[in-house]
């Protein structure tokens, strides 16, 4: 995925979960919409590296985006979590992800399950059985190389698990899918001091046949692209 026309700024403040406040390179300070509903935990350091995107619509009030954050002064990560489903069917259809391949159809947002959620992606027409995908963007980097996932609590995220555990032990494939936008992230796992219930139905999950996956993305400042599978540590 490319990324065209950023504009490098100074993070001053993220606010109102879907706002930040950055001071451009020509001094100018503009607000710009946080494509992102988490905490952002050591992703919304005041100070950081950030870079935007104009979305190219006059008529939004935020015409500008937030894209990309430098953690720790060196590490680039992507925070617009409304990419990650776009990335992630983009790696299936190069090939990338290999525990995915030899699917013909993918759709997105496939209403699913007694809870009445909406399944991020489905395989079908392959030779193996159809495919239910639910993609979580990893971007909390707790410590040297670890990736945890949610930084906030999530409620949303715990009634996907329940949904994908029922669909496995009704004989589905059923897939959740760590995107990793973040060059500092190696290795995946549960952020259980966030929410550890969470991470017990996660690990409930996997022990039900759920197929727990994690694909790193390399950043730069013109392209994002998953490139190799991340261990998962449960």
């Amino acid at each position: 995925m490319q990324l065209d026309g950023l504009i490098e700024g100074c993070l001053l403040q993220r606010y109102k979960r879907f706002l930040a406040d950055v001071e451009l390179a020509d001094g100018r300070r503009v607000a710009a919409h946080c494509p992102n509903t988490g905490s952002m935990r050591n992703c919304s350091t005041p100070g950081s590296r950030v870079w935007l995107q104009d979305s190219g619509n006059p008529a939004r009030k935020y015409p500008l985006g937030w894209k990309l954050v430098e953690v720790e002064e060196r590490f680039l990560a992507c925070i617009d979590t409304a990419l990650a489903n776009a990335l992630v069917a983009e790696a299936i259809g190069q090939g990338v992800i290999a525990e995915l391949a030899g699917y013909r159809r993918l759709r997105r947002e496939v209403p699913y399950g007694e809870e009445r959620s909406r399944i991020d992606l489905q395989l079908s027409e392959g030779s193996s059985p159809d495919a239910w995908v639910e993609v979580k963007m990893v971007t909390l980097l707790e410590e040297e190389g670890w990736g945890s996932f949610p930084d906030a609590v999530t409620t949303r995220g715990q009634k996907h698990l329940r949904e994908l555990t029922a669909l496995a032990q009704a004989g589905q494939r059923a897939v959740l899918l760590f995107c990793v936008p973040h060059n500092g992230i190696r290795q995946v796992r549960p952020a259980d001091g966030i929410d550890p219930d969470y991470g017990r139905l996660l690990r409930a999950a996997a022990e039900q046949g759920v197929e727990v996956l994690a694909y790193a993305a390399e950043v730069s400042l013109s392209e994002i692209r998953l490139a190799k599978r991340l261990p998962v540590a449960l």
